[in-house]
């Protein structure tokens, strides 16, 4: 934590004699007690522009500074296989949609089966049905019986066969209708990869400028965001982050700007640790941004955690290891201390304004 010091100095030096001691008095100020984080200014949805599936850049449709809208094409891959594999997948479509219809060969043909082997059916259950007649009044054989019976029976079960077979053909035929729809459908959406679109209205503040270059779903092909809304991306110290909260004061200064101070507030804490840096992301919002801004620029903020006013205050150095003060005549006296900063501590209880100081050995 880096604690910035806003009181007024405090020490006063004696250099008369040698044998004199660094000395001086407690003063009564307002103390600012506050955290500094590096931060970087980002776009409002600012995003890198990149591809989800690798290819050659065929064209460019953005410069840096462009405005663009949200499905804008900006970029095209070279996309002959995934065009290729799309067609192919229409014909396969195409023709599923073509078996599944009524009039389909395949329908038609298995219907035929169906009613030639009900036809079959009905045939032999009336000759089936004669001969049983027959034989209950002792007329016939019993081998013309049995063989009425056999060709029922058979017939019976390549009815059913039939029927069985025609209805796994339809649901066959629905499934395979289905399946090509969907393949359909993901090759549709294969091709489209290949188009590059923006996902937001917004400005494009870098974009890559060669075509014929090879990129991978790792290449950074622009950066877009919002042209006038920015915000500042802090990363905050894990043994600092306890005393940050949403709403606090922020004081920022920037390289750009050199010499001016502009405050903003905390906006947002994301509540989990980048475990590489120890660091926790967070975000404040300007409350009096500069006339113009551009994406990571960087700058330095201090978040404000509290302001302690008419604090009595000493120099840190002038307090010794066992939080004591030493008086005239080197007399040690503890005291209670409270908030401090980079360069001064408050001084709760045992001292008195008036009492002067000096600076432990």
């Amino acid at each position: 934590m880096k604690l910035v010091n806003y009181a007024i100095p405090l020490v006063f030096l004696i250099s008369a004699c040698s044998n004199k001691k660094e000395h001086t008095q407690a003063v009564i100020h307002d103390l600012t007690v506050s955290l500094y984080a590096s931060a970087n200014v980002k776009a409002k949805d600012q995003y890198t522009v990149i591809s989800t599936v690798p290819g050659i850049i065929k064209q460019i449709n953005v410069q840096p500074g462009d405005l663009v809208k949200a499905g804008d094409v900006l970029f095209v891959l070279e996309s002959r296989e995934a065009t290729l594999n799309a067609a192919n997948a229409r014909q396969v479509l195409d023709f599923s949609l073509s078996n599944s219809q009524a009039n389909s060969e395949q329908l038609q043909e298995a219907l035929f089966e169906v009613q030639a082997a009900k036809d079959k059916y009905r045939l032999d259950s009336a000759f089936y049905g004669r001969q049983k007649n027959l034989w209950k009044q002792n007329i016939g054989t019993l081998l013309d019986f049995d063989q009425r019976q056999l060709a029922f029976t058979t017939s019976k079960i390549n009815y059913d066969v039939a029927v069985k077979h025609l209805t796994q053909l339809k649901k066959k035929l629905k499934n395979d209708l289905e399946l090509s729809r969907i393949n359909y459908l993901i090759t549709q959406k294969r091709a489209t990869d290949y188009l590059i679109k923006s996902e937001i209205d917004g400005k494009a503040f870098d974009a890559i400028k060669n075509k014929g270059e090879l990129v991978t779903t790792q290449t950074a092909l622009g950066i877009l965001g919002k042209p006038d809304q920015f915000y500042l991306e802090m990363n905050v110290d894990e043994n600092d982050i306890t005393g940050v909260k949403p709403g606090q004061l922020v004081e920022i200064t920037m390289d750009s700007y050199k010499g001016l101070l502009f405050r903003g507030r905390v906006s947002k804490i994301y509540p989990i640790m980048d475990e590489r840096s120890r660091t926790f992301n967070v975000e404040a919002v300007f409350s009096d941004p500069p006339a113009k801004l551009y994406p990571n620029l960087t700058a330095e903020v201090n978040i404000i955690v509290s302001v302690k006013r008419r604090a009595l205050l000493i120099p840190r150095s002038f307090l010794d290891k066992d939080n004591c003060v030493w008086l005239k005549g080197d007399i040690k006296k503890k005291v209670i201390t409270g908030a401090l900063d980079e360069k001064n501590v408050e001084i709760l209880h045992g001292l008195n304004p008036q009492e002067t100081i000096y600076k432990p050995y």
